[in-house]
């Protein structure tokens, strides 16, 4: 699967799940955009004004402007499905 399109995907280094979301692009060999919220301030505002105040990651925004957070592979599965239509 290849998407070439810009994704970014909002997370730390130390959360089991952006790791898991990490290896999932990476075993599909989707392209993406990695921003440390730790690291980077405005970053850590967006992801909390996106998810009600909540510093939820991993937050990924697609290009089409959807938004998933905490996705499981198979919610991931069916946003890619969905998308190559």
């Amino acid at each position: 699967m290849i998407v070439e399109t810009e994704i970014t995907i909002y997370a730390t280094w130390w959360c089991g799940d952006c790791s898991r979301v990490r290896r999932y692009f990476d075993r599909n060999a989707i392209r993406y955009i990695w921003i440390d919220v730790d690291k980077d301030p405005a970053a850590e505002q967006f992801v909390m004004a996106a998810n009600h105040g909540m510093r939820s990651v991993p937050t990924i925004v697609f290009p089409d402007g959807s938004i998933l957070v905490e996705p499981t592979e198979k919610e991931l599965d069916t946003w890619f499905e969905k998308s190559s239509r």
